[in-house]
């Protein structure tokens, strides 16, 4: 898959300064912000790969970076509880057959873009839409201006067709982020999971800890999210999964603030991966979130806490 970024006016390879080498190809295009690449993504996603397929056009999803609402909201407070940072957003992506993957940069001038001239000049005009998937309630432009009926208004002049995917459901439940949402800050990631179509992750840089978990014993990596703007799902201990190397390495990963060994009250991360052994310092590392084991609580003494993460450790044994 290959990856661009639009940022005021110019094309150029996604982490790179150059210009891109980027032409107009016909193509089948999907628009959204695609948080979380949950099932109801992976439907129009797939549909749109299909018809490209089928069309002998390149397969293309436009995304944003970042979020819209951190632009459109002006000055948030707190993080947005994003499911995906961008990364894992290309790597989950990356598994789809998508041909290209265009990232605009949201800016508050290209907020201002009417959802005609975003269809009329980037769309068709820099990437050469010959057919638009979107889901059942999209809408893009200036206020959300643009609709299925803007669409095929644009689509007989421009010269592409229209289709719309259906909602999707886990019996009477929608696919949507806000409800993966509620899900993760209730703990229940496996159904979450099951929402998403593969596991939560949780991505950051190892950062230097106070190494309490080394004196017990349990050695840990400590990560400082990727994005800020990420959401960590409800505090507590899960089994968690991370590869290194090639290898995979299951682990034990702590969200929260560590009221045994710790009074600021500061939310953090960190893992003990279980048969590793290493300096990671620097690294930057995802960790598959795949089952809440329980809450986190204040222990009596280290030998306590020391004595759960033991018992903690033979739940992640059963469940392998």
């Amino acid at each position: 898959m290959r990856i661009v970024e639009y940022d005021h006016n110019r094309i150029c390879n996604y982490g790179s300064p150059g210009p891109a080498d980027f032409s107009a190809t016909p193509s089948a295009v999907t628009v959204g912000s695609y948080d979380g690449v949950h099932k109801g993504h992976r439907m129009i996603i797939a549909r749109m790969v299909a018809i490209a397929q089928s069309r002998n056009l390149r397969s293309v999803v436009v995304t944003f970076e970042p979020h819209p609402r951190r632009v459109l909201k002006g000055i948030v407070s707190g993080p947005l509880g994003l499911l995906t940072t961008l990364d894992e957003k290309i790597g989950l992506l990356a598994g789809l057959s998508v041909d290209l993957l265009f990232v605009i940069r949201f800016t508050p001038d290209f907020a201002t873009r009417s959802s005609d001239d975003f269809i009329r000049n980037i769309l068709v005009g820099m990437l050469g839409a010959k057919s638009i998937i979107v889901g059942y309630d999209h809408a893009f432009g200036r206020d959300r201006s643009g609709s299925r009926k803007t669409l095929d208004t644009l689509g007989c002049e421009l010269g592409f067709d229209v289709e719309v995917v259906e909602e999707v459901r886990i019996g009477n439940e929608q696919f949507s982020s806000t409800r993966i949402r509620v899900l993760l800050d209730g703990g229940k990631i496996e159904e979450a999971n099951a929402f998403l179509g593969s596991s939560y992750m949780v991505s950051g840089t190892v950062i230097d800890g106070d190494k309490r978990g080394r004196d017990i014993g349990f050695p840990t990596v400590n990560l400082r999210l990727s994005d800020p703007d990420k959401l960590l799902p409800r505090g507590g201990v899960y089994l968690a999964q991370t590869v290194l190397n090639g290898t995979a390495f299951m682990a034990l990963m702590n969200i929260g603030v560590r009221p045994t060994v710790s009074v600021e009250g500061i939310k953090t991360v960190e893992a003990h991966i279980l048969g590793y052994s290493g300096s990671l310092y620097g690294s930057m590392m995802s960790f598959s979130l795949l089952k809440f084991i329980r809450e986190e609580r204040k222990f009596s003494s280290l030998e306590e806490l020391k004595m759960q993460i033991e018992k903690d450790k033979k739940t992640v044994e059963l469940y392998c």
